[in-house]
């Protein structure tokens, strides 16, 4: 297959140059009810579809641009959302963890205290 798809593609291209040969009627423009015919037509219609397909590339990278800003504004509020339902929710559950905090409050002063005592005492050098 990829030895002949080349010859296929130069074949339809022929075909289409017989097309275009042959027949050139489509080759017209419309303007205000006057028709434009032949290579000045055809011209013409490409530069204005390629001016239509140049307002859709400015129209879509605008649209895109303000999609992006509008997304990041939601996600950033959304972010914000969490956090304060985070913290809303560690207020609520604070005075039910005060029992578990008690003992571990106590561990933590004694360590901090052996840890003193350790650094005030003289090191004892032989």
């Amino acid at each position: 297959m990829k030895k002949f798809a080349p010859y296929i593609i130069l074949f339809l291209f022929a075909l289409l140059l017989w097309g275009i040969a042959t027949d050139a009627d489509f080759m017209t423009l419309n303007i205000d009810g006057e028709e434009v015919g032949g290579p000045l037509g055809a011209f013409l219609g490409m530069i204005f579809a390629g001016g239509g397909m140049l307002i859709a590339a400015v129209v879509m990278l605008v649209v895109a641009i303000v999609l992006a800003v509008v997304f990041a504004g939601v996600g950033v509020i959304l972010l914000g959302a969490l956090c304060v339902a985070a913290a809303a929710l560690a207020l609520a559950i604070s005075p039910l963890l005060l029992p578990l905090l008690v003992p571990v409050a106590i561990i933590w002063f004694l360590v901090a205290r052996s840890r003193k005592a350790r650094l005030a005492a003289p090191a004892v050098s032989a």
